[in-house]
């Protein structure tokens, strides 16, 4: 009888694990890495916000994610991709370069509209460097054309940060009431005073910061703050108006995260990019962000400008055709300035 009492739990047990499912913990997702390519002046904030979603992530899922940034002209991160560089996601300095890939078969149609702002988390604009005490006199875009003035910038073939500045100097012009053969002129007269165009935003800032070349850089307002805040530039900058509303899309690359099994991350952290945790780091560190708790973070860090858009010349398709396509404007104003 104790025989007996004694077998029973052993033999309960038995029935039901043989009649029942066996159910295991559910084990975490497979380790993933994303590569984001983006132009040079994003990596200071990209840093923080890698680390930023990978916890988040890590917190939501149970999934490690770790990050390779790429950084460059946007110009040439952009001919990178085309040619084999493997991009889970870009973040680039223009929606023309975004749409390069597109056109290459590497991102689906439509891709502006898969996010909020355009997928355009981040704004910026022209800033303009002056030496210690601004001895050029240097107080408004007309001043740039003067041959006794040294202009630092970079060339718009290789950097998506130029091309901005050439369409801020192109509407200072046609914005306040110029021809366009008058802004053919000035932008002549600008370039012919730059004796190198570095290849991007980061290069013509270490050009004049660093190797003291030039009398007035332009460039991002990013890179104008961070100078600052790293101590490597004290002088004030300037923000002329009017001038241009630089607008800086983010997407996948839907080609790479369907072959790579990871769209469903890579979307996510488009996605967090809007976030008021990434939109803070993004203002913290010079870009002008575009939600509204973004722009509320903002408010106050940044001077008030009388901005255009791209879209006020047509958008990008006509306008890099006209300006920066084979034979384009660009083109015919670098052989004269050269």
């Amino acid at each position: 009888m104790l025989a007996a009492l004694s077998a029973l739990p052993l033999a309960a047990t038995a029935a039901a694990t043989l009649g029942a499912p066996i159910v295991r913990a559910q084990q975490p997702a497979k380790p993933q890495s994303l590569t984001v390519v983006s132009y040079a002046v994003t990596k200071t904030a990209y840093d923080q916000i890698f680390k930023l979603f990978a916890a988040d992530w890590k917190k939501r899922t149970g999934q490690t994610v770790t990050f390779q940034g790429s950084y460059g002209g946007s110009g040439s991160q952009t001919r990178a991709v085309i040619d084999g560089l493997e991009a889970d996601v870009v973040s680039l300095a223009m929606a023309a370069d975004v749409n390069k890939i597109q056109q290459a078969g590497l991102i689906q149609s439509g891709w502006e509209r898969e996010n909020p702002c355009n997928s355009t988390p981040i704004n910026s604009t022209v800033a303009v460097f002056v030496r210690p005490g601004n001895p050029k006199k240097i107080s408004s875009w007309k001043d740039l054309d003067n041959k006794n003035v040294d202009v630092v910038l970079a060339n718009p073939k290789t950097s998506g940060g130029a091309r901005w500045n050439f369409l801020a100097l192109w509407g200072a012009i046609t914005r306040t009431g110029g021809s366009e053969a008058q802004a053919r002129s000035f932008i002549t007269g600008v370039y012919k005073n730059a004796d190198v165009l570095p290849k991007d935003a980061r290069e013509a800032t270490d050009a004049f910061v660093k190797r003291r070349q030039g009398d007035v850089l332009l460039n991002w307002e990013t890179e104008a703050i961070l100078a600052r805040r790293k101590g490597e530039w004290t002088t004030p900058y300037k923000l002329f108006s009017p001038n241009v509303l630089t607008e800086q899309p983010v997407t996948v690359v839907d080609k790479v995260v369907d072959r790579r099994g990871t769209r469903k991350v890579a979307e996510a952290f488009v996605r967090f990019l809007y976030s008021p945790a990434a939109q803070k780091v993004f203002a913290d560190n010079g870009f002008r962000p575009t939600t509204p708790e973004g722009k509320a973070y903002a408010k106050g860090k940044f001077q008030n400008v009388s901005f255009f858009k791209v879209g006020d010349f047509g958008g990008w398709p006509g306008v890099d055709r006209k300006f920066f396509g084979k034979g384009g404007i660009w083109d015919q104003i670098f052989a004269k300035s050269r």
